[in-house]
């Protein structure tokens, strides 16, 4: 059975990235029996680390040696010389496939260039009419574009960052200090640790970008 007539029943994408995943525990609660396990290239050794055969692997293979693999695994290969990283081919390859969501794993920590680039990518136009995260189990982060629910518990810490410019029209709900129809800006911290107050928080913008960031458990 082809894991692409798996993705039209599920239609949730996980896609491994290189960086860090700070817990295997916490990255295993996130993962559903159904899912589709993109790996970009070095990402492979967290989806073996948890046990994971992926579906396919995008990049250059420079990081991961595939022949490591004991089963026949769909790859494409790019090459070493590229403009893109093997995250941003990956992730490129799973927006065509149309999915509901797709949870990127391993993408924060490390070097920071990696991880801004990493949160960059989820800021693509093309990533607007998808669900598309970046997530490790202790931190989420996504973009709100018009509106965005934040899934957790009383006091998981979220913080609104403006992103390419000043965000109009900021109004949020369970959040313990309430916005207000407001105006964050990005060279302000207005918008930094808030407090969740409830198991679901709202976020209302009006216009601009805006980069949630979810301490999950409060971390």
């Amino acid at each position: 059975m082809s894991w692409y007539w798996k993705l039209k029943s599920t239609m949730r994408i996980i896609i491994f990235a290189n960086g860090n995943l700070p817990d295997l525990e916490k990255a295993r609660a996130l993962l559903r029996p159904d899912d589709i396990i993109l790996c970009a290239d070095g990402g492979t050794r967290h989806a073996l680390a948890l046990g994971l055969t992926p579906n396919l692997i995008v990049g250059d293979m420079d990081s991961f040696d595939v022949e490591r693999l004991t089963s026949n695994v769909q790859r494409i290969q790019h090459p070493a010389d590229k403009n893109e990283t093997d995250l941003e081919l990956a992730l490129d390859h799973a927006l065509t496939l149309n999915p509901d969501q797709i949870l990127i794993l391993a993408a924060l920590g490390g070097r920071i260039d990696q991880t801004l680039a990493n949160i960059a990518l989820l800021s693509d136009f093309r990533s607007s009419t998808f669900d598309v995260r970046l997530t490790d189990g202790v931190e989420e982060i996504f973009f709100c574009r018009d509106q965005a629910q934040v899934e957790g518990r009383s006091g998981d810490i979220v913080s609104l960052i403006p992103w390419q410019g000043e965000v109009i029209g900021v109004f949020t709900e369970n959040l313990r200090w309430h916005l207000h129809h407001e105006t964050l800006y990005p060279d302000k911290t207005r918008g930094i640790s808030n407090e969740m107050t409830a198991e679901v928080a709202t976020v209302t913008i009006k216009s601009g970008l805006l980069l949630v960031v979810h301490s999950i458990g409060g971390a």
